[in-house]
């Protein structure tokens, strides 16, 4: 018959075993204080190690950002057409946005560190192909060929092993930091340091493009970026990059973490205790009456059973907070402002090369800008705003007193109340009307024959489109929690490729038919219809992402303030 001790423990929380249990006491009384502090040293070296690695992983995935410093001269050199090009950049869009879902339910459940070799896989395999290809399409255009038909779709797929190759680096390295710089004041901070990465990987790599792989003109100056030499230079440093980041991306603690998380919601009532556990504890209950505690604890089948259970219990929290977010209606209103806000962003930095090719005419050739002068512009601004956002945020916002997902229980207001805070949700409205500015000064068209105006379109961009997408993550971990962080961002990093596609598609459209009123080029040749020179080449596009902005911001003020919204549900953010 069971004694009482055993009853008690099986009737427990399911978040700690028996075994798991007398482990811990025999640890804490046969370690010594030197063993303690050597496991803590290495506990942290870990975490050092996986955030330097989450760093330069995020660092060189911004490579995608530089699209438009080599996308014109796609146009130029292999004669796509500007649906051509754009057709590239959705479908890298595309790929880099949708799996996003699936790739963060795998990094919650399966960890940073496959991801990373899959990233490598792609990455290399991606740029590797394009290259060929870009040199293939420059052998073909000497030959005579006009439409570069023959490399397009090859070329597509290529952007699209690069655009999911270059999600899976970057959600395992913002994944790494966010369980595992998940405590303390400056955790926002921490998590948009791989973000902000990103974003200065653009203006890194952009320079390097421009300054050191650069094609020599006749004349010895600097010419366009060497887009061959460029793209084996991406293949090489991104799989050498996966490669390291497969032993090093790792979560520390995890079994702690996802305990924490299950402990929270039992105490919130949000779970009324797993029946799965309480199964597997009379199952387990059932089977060791004869047994004594130091003979269960010793025993490998029960160390298996451990093992088991942890892994149920991880999947089993995962899988109920993915309902939860799903089911809370402000979560829609926020994906879908965050799909209006982030979508022209998305789609001006794909586009940004053919934008500045269209502020002078054929006939008044300038050398006031260029696509890579603004890509790095762009970068560095959008770095910086990401930060700077994600300081305000740890600095300024209210902190809620736990790292798990918020049940909306007002037990700490009166404290928070106590001292004068800017909400998260004021910062991202403030973001977002910065990228409005950028967006409706290019529709007015005050920059148009005027190249050296440019930067306050492309700073006023950046520095909005950093933001926002520096305060959605952290927005997400303050309501969420972390435990689910991959899976939860996921879902809505998802919508930015519909809004680049819609955008892309726009933008094409209405660039291809300012195309026959521009002037020619060449004098009537058959590429006519390739370039376009004017402000009707894109003004009532940016007059549209203008207004498409202003809404989406209405819908996140909304999430926020409106019916059963995330201040009237006492939801700290």
């Amino acid at each position: 018959m069971a004694t009482p001790s055993h009853f008690d423990q099986s009737s427990a929380p399911l978040l700690r075993s028996a075994s798991s249990s007398t482990l811990a006491s025999t640890s804490q009384t046969s370690l010594s204080d030197a063993s303690i502090a050597k496991i803590r040293r290495k506990t942290r070296a870990v975490r050092a190690l996986a955030f330097v690695t989450s760093i330069f992983a995020a660092l060189c995935a911004g490579s995608i950002t530089v699209f438009s410093l080599y996308g014109h001269l796609f146009q130029s050199r292999l004669h796509y057409t500007q649906f051509q090009i754009n057709g590239i950049a959705s479908a890298m869009s595309i790929s880099m946005y949708i799996p996003v879902p699936m790739i963060g339910y795998m990094c919650d459940r399966v960890g940073p560190g496959p991801l990373s070799l899959l990233s490598s896989i792609l990455l290399g395999g991606g740029y590797g192909l394009a290259s060929g290809l870009y040199r293939k399409g420059l052998a073909e255009v000497s030959d005579g060929s006009k439409s570069g038909r023959a490399t397009f779709l090859p070329m597509v797929l290529a952007f699209v092993a690069i655009g999911v190759g270059t999600s899976c680096m970057y959600i395992g390295a913002i994944t790494t930091c966010a369980k595992n710089f998940g405590k303390g004041k400056y955790r926002g901070l921490m998590l948009v340091a791989p973000i902000a990465s990103f974003g200065l990987g653009g203006m890194v790599l952009s320079q390097i493009g421009s300054r050191i792989l650069y094609e020599t003109q006749p004349g010895g100056g600097r010419g366009d970026v060497n887009v061959f030499h460029f793209f084996l230079f991406l293949c090489i440093i991104l799989s050498v990059l996966g490669v390291i980041g497969t032993f090093s991306l790792r979560v520390v603690d995890e079994d702690e973490l996802i305990d924490e998380a299950v402990e929270e919601l039992e105490r919130s009532g949000l779970l009324e205790g797993s029946a799965v556990f309480c199964r597997r504890a009379d199952r387990d209950y059932g089977t060791i009456d004869a047994v004594d505690d130091d003979a269960g604890v010793m025993d490998p089948a029960r160390d298996d059973d451990e093992d088991d259970n942890a892994r149920l219990k991880k999947t089993w929290l995962l899988n109920a907070e993915t309902r939860r977010f799903l089911t809370d209606h402000t979560m829609w209103w926020f994906a879908v402002g965050f799909w209006l806000i982030i979508g022209p962003g998305e789609s001006f930095i794909n586009n940004l090369g053919t934008v500045i090719g269209t502020l002078y005419s054929p006939n008044t050739k300038s050398n006031e800008t260029t696509a890579a002068t603004h890509v790095s512009i762009m970068a560095a601004v959008s770095t910086v705003a990401r930060l700077l956002a994600a300081s305000l945020s740890d600095l300024l916002s209210p902190n809620p007193h736990t790292q798990h997902v918020q049940t909306g229980f007002p037990t700490t207001l009166p404290e928070l109340r106590q001292k004068l805070s800017v909400s998260r949700v004021v910062l991202f409205v403030a973001a977002a009307l910065i990228l409005s500015l950028g967006t409706l000064v290019l529709a007015s068209g005050v920059v148009q024959e005027h190249g050296e105006r440019f930067w306050v379109v492309s700073s006023s961009i950046g520095a909005g489109y950093g933001a926002v997408f520096s305060l959605t993550p952290i927005i997400i971990t303050m309501i969420w929690g972390v435990e689910n962080f991959g899976t939860n961002f996921g879902i809505v990093a998802l919508t930015p490729a519909l809004g680049s596609t819609m955008w892309g598609l726009i933008y094409s459209a209405v660039y291809q038919a300012g195309a026959k009123e521009s002037p020619s080029l060449t004098g009537g040749s058959e590429d006519d219809d390739v370039f376009c020179f004017g402000k009707q080449c894109y003004s009532s596009t940016f007059w549209a992402m203008t207004v498409c902005i202003w809404i989406g911001t209405l819908m996140i003020l909304w999430a926020w303030k409106g019916r059963d919204g995330w201040a009237k549900r006492g939801i700290v953010i």
